[in-house]
């Protein structure tokens, strides 16, 4: 390719991502994406979720001849990326089971003729025998692999049908690939491109820091009260409530209704039509919370969630990093709140170990031992994320619960002995819950029945509250001073290591406990730092609502939070004004501007009139 033929193609990807997309400049890795393969490379780009993906592959099949084929797995995800392709001006379609065999004919027509330029289909269809037979007639311009993870055993989400994704290099041996995502360690990296075939590829690895996203984990204790205080502090915000069973999901969505939140539920044991309905509620701003398993996954590419809160600690951090990664993505302030409890950690063991022994088992038993480190942790949480997926960073974040309140230390040996003695004492054989109620002198008829009222340790604790001994038998559990039986219903065990300090022999310093009332430490994140108009930024997201609601579209896809944050701050009262609003490309300025610049002049006018 000449030299002139490629300055043309880097500028024609800077116009489209200007007139088409609204965006005044590329982010940090995606023009050399962009830039390798125009020139027919292959490419691996890793980039945190909300960090600009989509587009690494999106402006290349504008910029080049012919068709770009998208592999997805999900066709929520494919839907949802259609529409807003198609809300930009872009000739986009999907082939998926959902529709009617005409809707496949005119997408199939749509390829063939040159009218459509980006083709979404799944994994499974795509390696048909017949739709490679189509493909080869459709002369396709590059293939684009959408969660590439999918592909490797030691990816978090393996997907058996990603396997054959390989085969196409043997059809079509010198088209570029792209593959794409968010979460991929060194290992599932070299997976990705040895079993894509992918040739001399540019493996661009952004940046796994999402520094809108504040993380903070919280102890359980009264799990349910401590979300509704949480909740009910985020009125108007839209928000991710993840549990790990369907029974759980259920039991939360109805409690979190019967208190007045807008929340359902959504997990796989629902029909297809009640999830969807669900889905596009959450995606049209007609419901605040969704409350559900894993089933609700990637197919989310709602910008403006505010909030992720883990119900349950989940199996890997990839999943955990994935997850959160759906607040914020418009790059505003966001939260992942994660709620902990040692006894979710022993039985998402128990449930690894029922699996059958193998390389599999051993796969997640250490995917599950990293995320449990992650929870017990007492440096930067962000520190601890970006040094697992092998981003090297030292310097701690400022914007996680570590962080924002350091743990004190205190003399604890004496709390301690209290603590490991009452253990000894009532034989080894009862949970941290009982402990807790010997220690501190409750008058239960069980405590009775074991005349564990008779007992030197019962009642020494009761100047301390419930929360308090939790946290302090947490803390020994983590330090190896005690351990849950789980064949014993998780009773607490003293190790060898407790001995020394039951003697109080050895010095044991503890953090203070850190008692979590999310109500009392406001653990909402820092707003937005620029300077604009809030009842202006009410105004333009009731319009954004009215129109996205005549169009039959979710709210983003007419314009997302930031674009109308940046309205109120900017103020843009002409079509030119209004181009420079990263969001704001000429086709929705077409579509969509006019009402807002409106608006925005009524608003100014009734401000002068005041």
């Amino acid at each position: 390719m000449s030299t002139v033929a490629v300055i043309d193609r880097e500028a024609l990807a800077e116009q489209v991502l200007h007139d088409t997309f609204g965006y005044q400049q590329f982010r940090p890795g995606q023009q050399a994406l962009i830039n390798a393969v125009m020139s027919g490379r292959d490419c691996l780009a890793v980039m945190p979720t909300g960090g600009g993906k989509s587009l690494c592959y999106q402006i290349p099949a504008l910029v080049m001849a012919g068709l770009t084929v998208v592999v997805s797995p999900l066709i929520s995800l494919m839907k949802d990326q259609v529409d807003q392709l198609q809300a930009y001006g872009v000739a986009a379609g999907c082939l998926n089971s959902t529709q009617t065999r005409e809707q496949q004919h005119e997408v199939m027509s749509g390829c063939r003729e040159g009218r459509i330029k980006l083709l979404y289909i799944a994994p499974e269809r795509l390696m048909m025998d017949n739709m490679l037979e189509q493909l080869l007639q459709w002369h396709p311009a590059m293939i684009a692999v959408d969660e590439a993870h999918c592909i490797s055993q030691w990816g978090h989400d393996f997907r058996p049908e990603y396997r054959t994704l390989g085969q196409i290099k043997r059809h079509f041996p010198g088209l570029p690939f792209i593959a794409l995502t968010a979460t991929a360690d060194e290992t599932t990296r070299l997976d990705i491109v040895r079993l894509l075939d992918l040739q001399d590829p540019l493996i661009q690895i952004s940046s796994f820091d999402r520094p809108n996203i504040r993380y903070t984990l919280v102890e359980k204790y009264k799990p349910f009260e401590q979300l509704w205080h949480y909740v009910q502090g985020q009125r108007g915000k839209c928000g991710i409530i993840y549990c790990n069973s369907r029974s759980k999901v259920e039991d939360v969505s109805a409690r979190l209704q019967s208190r007045g939140v807008s929340a359902d539920a959504y997990h796989a044991g629902l029909s297809n039509d009640r999830r969807g309905q669900v889905q596009e509620a959450f995606q049209r701003d007609d419901l605040q919370v969704v409350v559900a398993t894993v089933a609700f996954g990637m197919g989310i590419n709602k910008p403006n969630v505010r909030f992720v809160l883990h119900f349950d600690i989940p199996r890997n951090i990839e999943s955990y990093y994935q997850e959160t990664g759906r607040a914020g993505r418009d790059g505003l302030p966001a939260e992942a709140i994660l709620f902990y409890d040692p006894a979710d950690m022993a039985w998402l063991r128990r449930c690894l170990e029922e699996k059958a022994p193998g390389e599999q088992q051993d796969i997640e038993r250490h995917k599950l031992n990293a995320m449990g480190a992650f929870a017990e942790a007492q440096t930067c949480r962000r520190l601890v994320l970006l040094n697992y997926f092998g981003e090297g960073r030292q310097q701690p974040c400022g914007n996680c619960d570590i962080c924002l309140d350091p743990p004190k230390r205190y003399d604890g040996l004496e709390e301690a002995r209290k603590a490991l003695s009452c253990i000894y004492r009532v034989g080894q054989r009862f949970g941290m819950g009982y402990i807790v109620e010997v220690l501190r002198g409750a008058n239960s008829q069980r405590i009775r029945d074991y005349a564990h009222d008779k007992l030197p340790v019962y009642g020494i604790g009761r100047d301390r509250t419930n929360e308090h001994w939790v946290s302090v038998l947490r803390q020994l559990i983590h330090l190896g001073l005690v351990s849950q039986n789980i064949t014993q219903h998780s009773a607490l065990q003293l190790t060898e290591s407790a001995r020394p300090v039951l003697r109080g022999e050895v010095p044991l310093m503890l953090a203070e406990p850190r008692l979590p009332n999310l109500k009392a430490r406001g653990t909402a994140p820092k707003t937005y730092g620029g300077n604009y108009d809030r009842q202006l930024f009410a105004k333009l997201r009731k319009l954004r609502k009215s129109l996205a609601d005549e169009a039959n579209v979710p709210p983003y896809v007419v314009f997302n939070d930031a674009t109308l944050l940046e309205m109120a701050e900017q103020l843009p009262v002409t079509p030119g004004d209004m181009l420079r609003v990263n969001g704001v490309g000429n086709r929705k300025l077409d579509r969509f501007g006019m009402p807002f610049l409106t608006l925005i002049r009524e608003h100014l006018v009734d401000d002068d009139g005041l």
